[in-house]
């Protein structure tokens, strides 16, 4: 069965940071690409960013600016975006998912950016 778990959310404050983790099993999590999307509240599902199978190769949605930080750990099947210069508009329930309409995904990690 694919799982896949998201975590490391939190209430930051504007300019603050957070690392984001994802813990996949169920499927061989090498050969696969992965992608984190985010959902804001009253939106619809929105491509973060991606990571190729190997982790060379990286992609980010045009308003991620050079801010976030696309990684894996493949040895542990895991996941990661590092999320820095936090903006209000970046809060939102991030996923960790197969592609960028979301299959696959968890239940989500919080991350809210509050003064």
């Amino acid at each position: 069965e694919v799982q896949l778990v998201e975590s490391g959310g939190g209430l930051v404050h504007p300019g603050g940071s957070l690392r984001l983790s994802c813990a996949a099993s169920g499927f061989s999590f090498s050969t696969y690409a992965m992608c984190w999307v985010r959902q804001a509240p009253g939106k619809g599902l929105e491509w973060v960013a991606d990571i190729s199978g190997g982790g060379a190769n990286t992609w980010y949605a045009d308003f991620v600016q050079g801010r976030f930080t696309i990684s894996r750990d493949n040895a542990k099947n895991m996941l990661y975006l590092q999320l820095n210069s936090l903006k209000t508009e970046d809060t939102a329930m991030y996923y960790c998912a197969k592609d960028r309409v979301g299959t696959w995904r968890g239940q989500g990690t919080q991350v809210t950016v509050s003064s």
